[in-house]
């Protein structure tokens, strides 16, 4: 098995936009460097399946609407939704997060903090802190822990890179390779990549230039082959696949 880290599949994925805008970090921080341009920033990717205003799904009704704010990719089902979205910045990237949250909440490898390794939600019962970073979910148990961890994401990712690799292996739902479609070991150890949350397996290093093309695409075989897994005699969904997640497999 090889690993290779969310930060060097996002590094590789990155894209440039002429309508980028200024911004470090996005965890619910869209203050006043909204709005202000720059020429060439590393873009946060875009993690769902779905237009940011509508739901409705990406490219239901034509090729995606694509922008850039604050260096963060946001995608949109058709030229109307936008308006809506830039309408307040703010507000419409606090409710991107929440579906972000929803969409990579029952793939959460843990139910301690990354950070503390305490319970999520402590002993007071509190409600742990969902916090998006760079287009991912990361669950702390209190707000010292969020301090801590933008003092150092990178350290704090890898560690939440390694739990999703060592839960979602367990019952990994498919045997071929998402992009060349050749079995898993065929060519020798798989090549492990995390993103929005999953565990990607690949056959090789040549097929994550083509997941990097699309890797939503993807996602999308990803979860179906949970879902499908998940399905009980009638073909109903059951509650496993959300339990094995919450209890680490």
């Amino acid at each position: 098995m090889k690993y290779l880290s969310t930060l060097a599949v996002c590094a590789c994925c990155t894209l440039l936009s002429t309508t980028t805008l200024a911004g470090p970090d996005h965890n619910h921080d869209h203050g006043a460097s909204i709005g202000k341009a720059t020429a060439t920033t590393a873009t946060v990717h875009y993690t769902l399946n779905t237009c940011a205003i509508s739901g409705e799904a990406l490219g239901s009704m034509g090729d995606a609407i694509v922008k850039v704010y604050d260096g963060r990719e946001v995608k949109f089902c058709c030229s109307m939704c936008v308006p809506k979205f830039e309408k307040d910045l703010e507000a419409s990237f606090a409710n991107l997060d929440e579906q972000i949250i929803e969409s990579q909440l029952p793939f959460y490898p843990t139910t301690t903090c990354v950070v503390s390794g305490e319970p999520l939600g402590g002993d007071d019962m509190s409600d742990p802190i969902n916090m998006v970073h760079n287009g991912r979910l990361v669950r702390l148990c209190c707000r010292m822990c969020t301090k801590d961890f933008k003092a150092n994401p990178e350290a704090y990712i890898a560690k939440l890179d390694e739990a999703v690799i060592a839960q979602q292996s367990v019952h990994y739902p498919l045997t071929a390779c998402p992009i060349s479609g050749e079995a898993l070991g065929s060519m020798g150890d798989s090549i492990d990549v995390v993103y929005a949350g999953r565990l990607v397996k690949f056959c090789c290093m040549m097929c994550i230039p083509d997941f990097e093309k699309d890797p939503m695409a993807t996602i999308s075989k990803i979860d179906a082959a949970w879902t499908e897994m998940h399905k009980d005699a009638d073909g109903n969904q059951n509650h496993e696949m959300k339990n094995d997640h919450d209890h680490g497999g």
